[in-house]
């Protein structure tokens, strides 16, 4: 098919999948997201993309609003019908929620954000780095009629760009390239690896000349037999010997050599002549797919050269996790189920030959992580609590109360007695064997399962968020409690228990209090506080089940303590909503360090599990919270503040990082060289606040705290109190303004307020602009917008409070080879062409 053709063809089915068509500054990275190629105009003999679509008025529609932008729309062909609503139906559920998740093999981030490349300070500039003169950016073309050539990028091709960059030099350069699969071991069918395009290509586009290499060498049949005295036995497990050191397959012209060189001996020419017949042996594999089966050798035709221009597609991957489980029929019928047909988003966690990856599903309102559903699915369902309506049940021990009121249970059952026989075993096993590196974590993600030291016992937990290589949360399965922890502090199960321990289903059963008023409506912290001093950890509490909530994975239940069952008046529900535990009062500490299994020791001291009643707790509990009002009495000081962060002076440079962007007249910097500093801030304020008290205080504007914004706990200066719970905040490390729960502000303490905050706002030097247009500012923002650059420092304004400071600096892109780039050169020849088509 004519390369014209091709790209028609592909263009055809990018723009079916949007029904309110693709404006043209997307239209080449949603192009290259469903292909991994640019639509390639110039080489089809267009000066600009608008020109070649213009000369396809069989595919594409253009039609251009008053403002002057172009919107491209699909010319409706059923040839490609299929593709476009695949592609739909994966757009369409992820746009739903507002956000997007990229739908491609990427690498694992270890790190609380990922830093794409590194400034190279040597700017070309008389007086500065060499000899070499000024770079200069050619005329940058306007969105509107931008093309694919150099100048503005939109979202989608910046983000690419970047993408294709990182894993093409950077994750898979190590990794050896034979990919093109003719022949291979057949051993029981594999689930078929559908993987988008574009790791695809990085994996094979290194051997797209072994691939014509090989496919233009024919194999000489010449009629010779193998003497009668030829061991075929020995050849066949020696053949079948190198195809299992060879997981992808070899071509049959290479095996002789791989013969001769492992064995030391040549090959018998007729050999080659018997592969048709040995099926039990070797099969045809459909390397654009990935399975293998037998065909008949009549259907069986040489690969015309011509169709060699695209890479095999196929690449085989490992889900990490379920290694040890990789036999398991029941597991391979649940990975086929589970992902076959399907688009997923795809982390690599090892650059491997067979790539050790995570799968996420990214179709629905969440990311379903494919590897822990394949777990899951595969659990002894003998051993799961199916709770039955109207049923009660004793000796119920409550493991974790969260702030809604939400707890988790523990009911006794078969799956919970061989858990705890399992954890015997395992501590004998620890206790007995010295502790070498291997059983430690090497690679955390999420999704897997391993061991956490919690008050003298082992108990199982599963990543839930990887902050970094030396931080991330943990749910303990067994207790429903979530907490923060040190890499260095997990462990691997032991292999020989593995097995029996990811058999055993989670042991948390998530519960609520049955008809509870209405009126009730947020749980305030004194409710939370007095259920988690009543129930908490006693052993032999008593249920009574009234509803089990399938979809939400809750039941809803009467709580008894053991002096109360089964007098339904004294139920926990009522006490709960008659005492006077409903209205907000100041200064109400929630501990974290009550919540059980989830605290660690190291930060929890050693409080004893309570016996039959609640006093032992609520004895501990006003220890503790005594202790932690002192504790922050003596660390917390409203009045100290870090020093202010270094600059460079006027008239020198520094390397920045841009975490903000929104015009020319106002962006954020950081200096580059302080953010592993403030990496590992990051990393112990998440340790420190998941597992201390949550302290409920009268917070005050313009003063500094510590905030949890989504998953991180950032330095913040507290910007205004609404009235509807929530607070404004400004991060004081990465120059951004937002909106989050009251309750999530807690006091910045003393260890926090070393480091200089390290957000600075700045305006761009050089260039003189009133007003900027919304286009001007996506110009900008593409071009620097988490982005490592070269700042030239004009102007420095201090002011008393470090937040408050200002820099006016050049920016210079030195990414690229021979040309420095200046931001604002670029910008004012940008509004020179902009003006001039106003």
């Amino acid at each position: 098919m004519p390369e014209g053709d091709l790209v028609s063809k592909m263009l055809r089915a990018v723009l079916q999948s949007h029904k309110n068509g693709v404006a043209l500054p997307r239209l080449q990275g949603e192009y290259r997201s469903l292909t991994g190629d640019w639509i390639p105009f110039k080489q089809l003999g267009f000066p600009t993309l608008e020109a070649y679509l213009r000369s396809v008025p069989a595919v594409v529609r253009i039609e251009t609003s008053r403002s002057g932008e172009i919107t491209c729309y699909a010319v409706a062909c059923t040839e490609t019908a299929r593709i476009a609503q695949l592609v739909a139906r994966q757009r369409s559920s992820k746009r739903k929620t507002g956000r997007q998740v990229n739908c491609q093999m990427r690498v694992k981030k270890t790190m609380p954000f990922f830093l794409e490349g590194k400034p190279k300070a040597t700017l070309r500039q008389p007086g500065f780095a060499s000899n070499f003169s000024i770079g200069k950016k050619p005329n940058p073309p306007l969105l509107r009629d931008k093309g694919n050539s150099a100048g503005v990028k939109s979202d989608a091709e910046t983000s690419l760009y970047t993408l294709q960059t990182t894993l093409g030099n950077e994750a898979f350069k190590d990794i050896p390239m034979q990919r093109h699969v003719t022949m291979s071991t057949n051993n029981r069918f594999s689930p078929k690896a559908f993987i988008q395009p574009p790791l695809q290509i990085h994996l094979s586009r290194t051997s797209a000349k072994e691939m014509s290499d090989n496919l233009n060498q024919t194999v000489e049949k010449p009629n010779v037999t193998p003497p009668a005295s030829y061991k075929m036995d020995e050849v066949q497990n020696r053949v079948k010997e190198i195809l299992n050191k060879h997981n992808n397959g070899i071509w049959i012209s290479k095996l002789p050599h791989f013969y001769k060189e492992l064995y030391k001996e040549d090959l018998n020419q007729g050999i080659l002549q018997q592969f048709e017949h040995w099926p039990h042996i070797c099969t045809v594999c459909y390397v654009d797919y990935g399975f293998s089966e037998n065909v008949e050798k009549s259907k069986a035709y040489k690969l015309n050269p011509k169709f060699c221009s695209l890479s095999f597609q196929a690449t085989k991957c490992k889900l990490a996790g379920l290694e040890v489980l990789s036999d398991d029929p029941d597991l391979v019928k649940v990975v086929e189920s589970l992902t076959c047909g399907k688009i997923f988003a795809v982390e690599i966690l090892d650059k491997a030959d067979i790539p050790l990856v995570v799968l996420y599903d990214t179709s629905g309102e969440d990311d379903i992580n494919i590897n822990a559903s394949c777990l899951k699915a595969i659990c002894d369902k003998s051993l799961e609590v199916h709770l039955q309506v109207d049923a009660m049940y004793t000796n119920v021990k409550v493991t974790n109360i969260c702030s809604d009121g939400t707890l988790y249970c523990q009911v006794p059952c078969k799956g919970l007695n061989k858990l705890n026989d399992l954890l015997h075993k395992i501590e004998d096993y620890f206790h007995c064997k010295h502790m070498t590196s291997e059983c430690f974590v090497s690679l955390p993600f999420c999704g897997k399962i391993c061991l956490f030291r919690c008050k003298g016992k082992w108990l199982r937990v599963e990543i839930t968020n990887v902050h970094s290589s030396r931080a991330l949360d943990v749910q303990f399965l067994d207790s429903g409690t979530v907490t923060s922890v040190k890499v260095s502090e997990l462990r691997e199960i032991p292999p020989r228990f593995l097995q029996e321990m990811i058999a055993i289903p989670p042991q948390a059963i998530k519960c609520c209090l049955a008809d509870l008023p209405q009126s009730i409506g947020m749980w305030t912290p004194d409710a939370v506080l007095w259920l988690r001093d009543s129930v908490l950890n006693c052993w032999d509490c008593s249920i009574k089940v009234t509803k089990v909530d399938e979809t939400r994975g809750i039941a809803h239940v009467y709580l008894f303590t053991p002096e109360n069952f089964p007098d339904p008046h004294r139920s926990i529900n009522l006490q709960i909503t008659n005492a006077d535990l409903w209205k907000h009062q100041k200064d109400v500490f929630l501990s974290a360090i009550s919540s059980g299994a989830g605290s660690p020791d190291s930060k929890n001291g050693n409080m004893p599990v309570s016996g039959n009643t609640g006093e032992n707790i609520r004895k501990n509990l006003t220890d503790v919270i005594k202790k932690s009002m002192v504790d922050h009495t003596g660390s917390f000081s409203t009045e100290e503040l870090p020093p202010p962060v270094l600059l460079s002076k006027p008239g020198e440079h520094m390397d920045v990082y841009i975490p903000v962007a929104c015009h020319p007249g106002y962006f954020v910097i950081q200096p580059w060289q302080e953010i592993h500093k403030l990496e590992v801030l990051m990393e112990e304020m998440i340790l420190y606040y998941s597992v201390s008290e949550e302290r409920h205080i009268a917070v005050e504007k313009d003063q500094v705290y510590a905030a949890k914004v989504e998953n991180k706990w950032h330095r913040v200066l507290l910007k205004g109190i609404l009235t509807n719970g929530l607070v404004s905040v400004y991060e004081l490390d990465y120059g951004k303004h937002e909106l989050v729960n009251i309750r999530k502000v807690q006091p910045l303490v003393d260890m926090f307020r070393k480091l200089p905050f390290q957000a600075v706002t700045a305006q761009l030097a050089g260039v003189k602009c009133n007003q900027w247009c919304e286009e001007a500012s996506m110009v900008f923002r593409n071009h620097v917008e988490k982005k490592p650059l070269v700042a030239l420092v004009q102007t420095v304004i201090e002011n008393a409070n470090p937040w408050d400071r200002k820099v006016v600096i050049y920016l210079v892109d030195t990414s690229l080879p021979d040309t420095d780039i200046w931001i604002h050169d670029f910008m004012s020849e940008y509004l020179i062409e902009l003006s001039k088509v106003n």
